[in-house]
């Protein structure tokens, strides 16, 4: 007898699904049963979510992930790149997040701005001071010359023609 023959003949038997006990009303040939057991939402499982041992229906697994406390972490929804686990997502707000660390550098910013400013100002004065040192010294130094200088003539008129006390600023008798 050829195969098809008997299919003709007597029809596949048709099991139950094993999850029939849990509300599964599908019945399949025996060939296809495992496939149906694969894919069938009163198949009971496991929480795949590390920590949590959760049993429910295949059915309301995907239902139980979006709230599991347990669940992977996810990039933030908003796209700000932050990895949350699924309790900070309720209360995740990145844009709150963000301005917040950026008047904290505003404000970091602003302080080092006056604090900048503050050692110019200090350098400017010390430079200015410096500034009026060395004019107060040049001008000293310049009296000094011109009080050496004329000294020096002073004592070049006096060796030509007067005598060592003269030099001293001792006048003679007969000049005064």
């Amino acid at each position: 007898m050829q195969p098809h023959l008997l299919q003709d003949v007597h029809p596949p038997v048709a099991s139950q699904c094993k999850n029939a006990e849990a509300g599964c009303l599908v019945r399949c040939p025996l060939a296809h049963r495992k496939g149906h057991q694969n894919s069938c939402p009163f198949e009971l499982m496991v929480c795949p979510n590390e920590g949590c041992m959760a049993r429910m229906a295949r059915g309301a697994l995907a239902e139980h992930q979006q709230h599991c406390q347990h669940g992977t972490q996810k990039l933030c929804p908003q796209s700000c790149g932050v990895t949350l686990d699924p309790t900070e997502c309720v209360c995740h707000n990145c844009h709150g997040e963000l301005r917040e660390a950026w008047g904290q550098r505003q404000e970091r910013s602003q302080t080092l701005v006056l604090c900048l400013l503050q050692h110019v100002r200090k350098v400017h004065r010390t430079t200015s001071l410096i500034r009026q040192q060395l004019a107060q010294l040049g001008s000293f130094l310049e009296e000094d010359a011109l009080l050496l200088g004329n000294w020096r003539e002073d004592a070049q008129v006096t060796t030509e023609g007067s005598t060592g006390a003269e030099m001293c600023g001792v006048q003679s008798q007969s000049t005064l």
